[in-house]
C-alpha cells in the first residue's frame, strides 16, 4: 500500500508579535523587533505538536517539506520520515529572514512533489500566501494555528486538532471537503475604531466542523446596547480590583460603560473602584500586564468570544498568557462577557481555548459562566 504524503510548510515568523503586544509580525522589521522584546518562536513547536498527534493516531506519512525552520526541523522532531525538496530562494531562512515569497515558493515546491494534504503553520498572512501560491489549483490544505489573529476559516481549532483532522483525512475517515474563507484584519477599519475582516480568497479544507474553526464575523451594535448591563453586573461581581481586559468591540464597550477608554485591538489593565475604572496599562505586552498586577489586590481576566469562532483565548490576545491567567487565579479568575445575540449566533458550538498550555486548557474546559447583562448569566460549554 502506498504511504500517504503530507506537505508541510512552517512560517517561523508567525505569532512572534503576540505576547509582546505587537500584533501581527508581517515584515522583517516587526519580527526582529519582536525578538528584541523577548518573543520566543512558537510556530515550529506547534507544527510539531500537530505532527505528534498525527503519529499518535497511527498515521505515519512521508512528510514532504523544505529544509530547516520552514518544515524539516518540526517533521524530524516528530519522528516522521522526511523528504525535503528545494524551492526556497534563500536556502533555509530562519525566523527573521523568512518572507512571504519564501512561503509561496515552499508551498509550490511541496505540491509539485505530490502530496495528499498540505499542512501549513502560520496565521492569516500565511494563509493569504498559501492561497496565492495555489492560485486556484485543486489541493486540500489545513492550517495549524500559530499566528496572532487567525480570522480565516482554514485553521484547525488547535495544533492537536490539526493532527486529528489530518489523520482522519489520510485514513479515509473524513473524505468531505469544503471551500473556506481566507480572511485578514481590515486595518483601515481598525484605524476608524471598528473591528472587521476582509476576504482575500478561498482554500479547500477537510470538512470537520467541530475541529476546523469558523471564520470571524463582525460585531454589531448589540455590544453597545447591552454594555451597560454587562458592566453593572461585572462591577457587582468583582467589586474593587484589577481587570485584565481582552481586545474586541464588546470588551471596549463594557470598559466605556465603566468610564474607561480601552484599546480596541490590545490588552489593557484596568483599576476598578466603586464601579468606575481607569486604564493603568494600555495595549500592554504579557510582561507589561504582569508588571501591573498587585498580589494584594484581586484580579480578573475579562474576555469576550470572537464572533462566529467562539475563541476566548489564543486568538488575538496571546498577551493573556498562561502566566497571566494563573496570576489571576486560573479558571476562578476568568470572566466571560458577551451579548446574548452573539452567544446565540454560535448555534450551540462551544467556546474555545488555545493557550498553548495543555494543562491549563484542560482546567478551562467544561462550562463557564457568561455575563450577558445585568443579573443575567448563561452557563456555556468550553472546549480546547
Amino acid at each position: 500500500m502506498t504511504r500517504p504524503r503530507v506537505g508541510l510548510v512552517v512560517n517561523p515568523v508567525a505569532g512572534l508579535g503576540g505576547r509582546v503586544g505587537l500584533g501581527g509580525t508581517d515584515g522583517r522589521d516587526r519580527a526582529r523587533r519582536a525578538l528584541e522584546l523577548g518573543a520566543v518562536p512558537q510556530a515550529s513547536a506547534r507544527a510539531g505538536e500537530a505532527l505528534a498527534e498525527l503519529r499518535a493516531r497511527g498515521c505515519s506519512p512521508v512528510v514532504v517539506t523544505v529544509p530547516g525552520a520552514m518544515g524539516e526541523e518540526a517533521a524530524r522532531r516528530a519522528g516522521l520520515d522526511v523528504e525535503t525538496v528545494p524551492g526556497l530562494r534563500s536556502g533555509a531562512p530562519g525566523p527573521v529572514g523568512t518572507t512571504a515569497e519564501d512561503t509561496v515558493a515552499a508551498v509550490r515546491a511541496v505540491v509539485a512533489a505530490g502530496v495528499d494534504l498540505v499542512l501549513f503553520a502560520g496565521g492569516d498572512g500565511t494563509a493569504r500566501d498559501v492561497a496565492r501560491a495555489l492560485d486556484g489549483a485543486p489541493c486540500v490544505v489545513l492550517g495549524v494555528p500559530t499566528g496572532v489573529k487567525m480570522h480565516s476559516a482554514v485553521f484547525a481549532v488547535g495544533p492537536r486538532a490539526a493532527g486529528e483532522v489530518a489523520a482522519a483525512r489520510l485514513s479515509g475517515a473524513a473524505t468531505g471537503v469544503r471551500d473556506a474563507e481566507v480572511m485578514d484584519r481590515d486595518e483601515a477599519a481598525l484605524r476608524a475604531g471598528r473591528t472587521a475582516s476582509r476576504l482575500h480568497g478561498w482554500l479547500t479544507v477537510p470538512d470537520v466542523p467541530a475541529r476546523v474553526q469558523q471564520r470571524k464575523t463582525g460585531s454589531s451594535s448589540a455590544a453597545y446596547d447591552t454594555s451597560g448591563g454587562i458592566a453593572a453586573e461585572l462591577a457587582a461581581r468583582v467589586g474593587d480590583g484589577l481587570l485584565v481586559l481582552g481586545p474586541g468591540t464588546t470588551t471596549r464597550a463594557v470598559a466605556a460603560a465603566l468610564g474607561a477608554d480601552a484599546s480596541l485591538a490590545g490588552v489593557d489593565v484596568l483599576d476598578l473602584r466603586d464601579g468606575q475604572a481607569v486604564v493603568t496599562a494600555k495595549d500592554a505586552s504579557e510582561d507589561g500586564v504582569l508588571a501591573r498586577l498587585d498580589p494584594a489586590r484581586p484580579c480578573h481576566v475579562v474576555v469576550s468570544p470572537i464572533g462566529g469562532q467562539g475563541f476566548l483565548l489564543g486568538r488575538g490576545n496571546q498577551q493573556i498568557s498562561p502566566r497571566v491567567l494563573r496570576a489571576a487565579g486560573g479558571r476562578d479568575g476568568l470572566l466571560v462577557v458577551c451579548a446574548e445575540a452573539k452567544l446565540a449566533a454560535l448555534q450551540g458550538r462551544p467556546l474555545l481555548v488555545d493557550t498553548g498550555d495543555r494543562a491549563l486548557d484542560a482546567e478551562l474546559t467544561g462550562h463557564v459562566r457568561v455575563i450577558t447583562g445585568h443579573r443575567r448569566i448563561s452557563l456555556y460549554r468550553t472546549e480546547a
